[in-house]
């Protein structure tokens, strides 16, 4: 069993998500997301200025194992993503709360951060 940061929001797809301190939701994949998919080998990041709304499927991970779409957990325009996983994918294994962040959203509406699961309700749902 993982520690799961409790000042994060987590879906039910494995991200998770907090408001940084200009606004920004920071966006990234849990620990057992990542020890699921093994291996990170390559990020195909979301587009710049692009808009997704909740649930939209907005890049891709590909480990040794498979790949997957990475979703995103609330509305908002793409502001940034995190430039150092295209030379350093495993950082989202090595750090999947720190510096394995994926993207940056500027969100449109904060109130969709009470639809995500907190740090127990997301346990009990990677526990089954």
């Amino acid at each position: 069993m993982s520690i799961l940061p409790s000042h994060l929001k987590y879906a039910e797809t494995h991200e998770w998500v907090y408001i940084d301190d200009e606004g920004n939701a920071i966006v990234g994949i849990t620990d057992f997301a990542q020890e699921s998919l093994g291996e990170l080998m390559s990020v195909t990041f979301p587009e710049l200025g692009g808009y997704a709304q909740a649930g939209d499927d907005v890049m891709s991970l590909e480990s040794v194992k498979s790949a997957s779409d990475i979703f995103s957990p609330i509305s908002g325009e793409i502001v940034a993503f995190n430039e150092a996983l295209e030379d350093e994918p495993e950082l989202i294994n090595d750090e999947p709360y720190d510096s394995g962040w994926l993207f940056k959203i500027e969100p449109h509406d904060l109130t969709e951060l009470d639809d995500l699961l907190s740090d127990r309700d997301y346990q009990k749902l990677i526990d089954g």
